[in-house]
């Protein structure tokens, strides 16, 4: 209860902590510094479009043509209106259907007010290069008349006059255009067409491009007057002003959202606070049922201290009895694998027995026997019946070819009896081996790895042919080594005889035993004894050389688990490998690689 107590409190402090962070953050997004930065820039905007219309104002009555000016407060205006244009667009500034009205407006009043002013400056240029040119389209006529003789210049002096009147005329046109200006100066281009009929050839092209510019200075000065009226009267600065109302609008919702999120501030603070010092008198009674608790514990940690004083005093006189019962169990281990072990070797001086047991009843010296009575039968014509009788005649090649089948059987024995020898040593080698266990230091010896092979199958041998087992032996080109001939040979009789009882079931195809002998990387000796018989299951391959482990009935689980002991202790490893049940095994046998004096690798 006190958990889910203290989970709910959690849980709702959690809570107050996101609500209050929530309107914080909400209160934070509509801030007054954003409204004020967007009426700097529309303020800005409209100084940029009054500069734009001073600009085109100036043009209109400058010499130069120069319209840089004009370029400068649109691409102004272009920068001032992006950076405003990125801050109404976030979410929440405004309903998106105004902002976008209002921008559109925006937009396609600057895109108007673009367009007049470009077709002013082309227009207004040509007019100004027309104006350019009058004074000195005049000088030249005028210098043309002061080349005339004095009767030429009293006749034409009225045409001069005309030309400069028309000048006059043209150039107040151009300061100001009234319909009465205008029809002055149609009348004066009609009369100087009639009267320069009278000019010198040189004089009437002069006149003529005085008359066309003014002809031009009248058809463009009126456009240039209504595209100023048209750039005046496009409503930018009115758009700006709608765009002011708009944030105006906006900025009091927001200030009232704004006043609206402090006061659930306030309120959720207030709340806070009062579960803050709630919880600090909870802290605080806490605090002293904990002291409380303390002592409590602090009593009865000094009782337990006793009891784990007494309980340590019976837990070591238990770990004194475990130890002497490890101790037992110890030697009975050893004591089992002793006779695991010699077991296997048993079986080698058994099979030998019999034999010497079978070829001494089945002896020739018996044949010895019966040569000897017939011998004996004739006693006193021993000559006549060895010379005459048909059985005589036979027995002296009899004699020889048993002295020779007497011979061969004797060897038979003797290899016997030396195997029978070599087993009663190898138990007599077992019980010494086995003594290392104990604390004894193993017997290393020059070894011929492949005889030693020989010697395993050798004492395997009657088994391996009961069980019509074939060996297959891969010896490789193995030196004569150093080490623990009971140990390895130890360990090669087990294997081959588990490879044995693992094809014991076998009738599907024939039982072959795989033995292979070979260095690796000129550092490891690897032995490997592989059969094709009932395999291992994947649930077994983690304990086959566990102590007691066995999948045979007959079997006790030492033979293995003793194998793995002996590699361990001859600095190397024995490890199993099995595709699963029905697909055989291999046992692989590695372990370093000692050569034996005068020995090279």
């Amino acid at each position: 209860m006190t958990v889910l107590r203290r989970l709910g409190l959690a849980l709702l402090g959690l809570l107050l902590v996101s609500v209050l962070l929530f309107i914080y953050i909400r209160s934070g997004t509509q801030q007054a510094a954003s409204y004020i930065e967007s009426r700097d820039l529309i303020r800005l905007l409209k100084q940029q479009d009054a500069i734009w219309d001073n600009e085109v104002l100036k043009s209109r009555i400058a010499l130069s043509h120069n319209y840089d000016p004009l370029v400068s407060p649109l691409n102004e205006m272009a920068r001032l209106w992006q950076r405003l244009d990125a801050i109404e667009a976030e979410p929440g500034r405004h309903a998106p259907s105004s902002w976008e009205l209002e921008r559109d407006e925006y937009l396609k009043a600057v895109k108007e007010k673009t367009r007049l002013v470009e077709k002013f400056k082309s227009h207004n240029a040509v007019l100004r290069n027309s104006l350019a040119f009058l004074p000195t389209a005049e000088d030249d006529i005028q210098a043309q008349f002061a080349r005339l003789s004095d009767t030429d210049k009293l006749q034409l002096q009225n045409v001069a006059i005309d030309t400069y009147d028309l000048l006059l005329s043209a150039m107040e046109f151009a300061h100001l255009t009234t319909r009465e200006q205008a029809a002055e100066v149609l009348l004066g281009l009609n009369r100087l067409d009639v009267n320069k009929e009278r000019l010198p050839e040189g004089l009437q092209k002069s006149v003529d491009i005085l008359s066309r510019h003014i002809a031009l200075i009248l058809r463009e000065q009126p456009r240039v007057n209504d595209l100023l009226m048209g750039i005046e009267a496009v409503p930018v600065a009115g758009r700006l002003d709608t765009i002011t109302h708009l944030l105006d609008k906006d900025q009091e919702k927001a200030a009232a959202k704004h006043q609206r999120n402090h006061i659930l501030l306030l309120v959720f603070a207030t709340f806070l606070v009062l579960i803050l010092i709630w919880l600090a008198i909870r802290l605080m009674r806490s605090f002293a049922e904990t002291k409380r608790v303390n002592n409590a514990l602090q009593t009865a940690n000094d009782e337990l201290e006793l009891r784990v004083e007494e309980r340590t005093r019976q837990l070591k006189d238990t770990q004194s009895e475990l130890m002497d019962t490890a101790r037992q169990a110890g030697m009975a281990e050893i004591a089992t694998n002793v006779l695991h072990n010699v077991g296997n070797v048993l079986n080698s001086v058994n099979i030998s027995a019999d034999l010497i047991s079978r070829k001494l009843r089945g002896s020739k010296a018996l044949g010895l026997g019966k040569a000897m009575q017939l011998i004996n039968e004739h006693p006193h014509d021993l000559g006549h019946f060895l010379t005459e009788d048909e059985k005589g005649k036979l027995l002296p090649g009899y004699l020889n070819q048993l002295v020779e089948a007497i011979a061969l059987e004797q060897q038979g024995l003797t290899d016997e009896l030396a195997q029978l020898s070599k087993s009663v040593d190898h138990i007599k080698d077992i019980v010494s081996t086995q003594q290392s266990y104990a604390g004894a230091n193993c017997l290393v010896e020059p070894l011929v790895v492949s005889e030693l092979l020989e010697d395993a199958l050798r004492m395997n041998s009657g088994a391996l042919t009961r069980h019509h087992v074939t060996v297959l032996k891969e010896y490789g080109n193995v030196p004569r080594i150093l080490g623990d001939k009971h140990r390895l040979l130890l360990i090669l009789i087990n294997l081959i005889s588990n490879a044995k009882y693992a094809m014991a079931g076998v009738s599907n195809h024939a039982r072959n035993m795989t033995l292979k002998a070979t260095v690796i990387n000129d550092e490891t000796l690897q032995i490997s004894v592989k059969d094709e018989g009932e395999g291992i299951p994947a649930e077994n391959m983690t304990r086959i050389f566990a102590h007691g482990f066995t999948t045979r009935k007959e079997g006790h689980g030492f033979g293995l688990h003793s194998c793995a002991l002996a590699a361990i202790e001859m600095n190397g490893h024995l490890t199993a490998h099995s595709e699963g049940p029905g697909t055989g095994a291999t046992f692989v046998l590695q372990l370093p690689l000692k050569l034996a004096e005068g020995e090279h690798e």
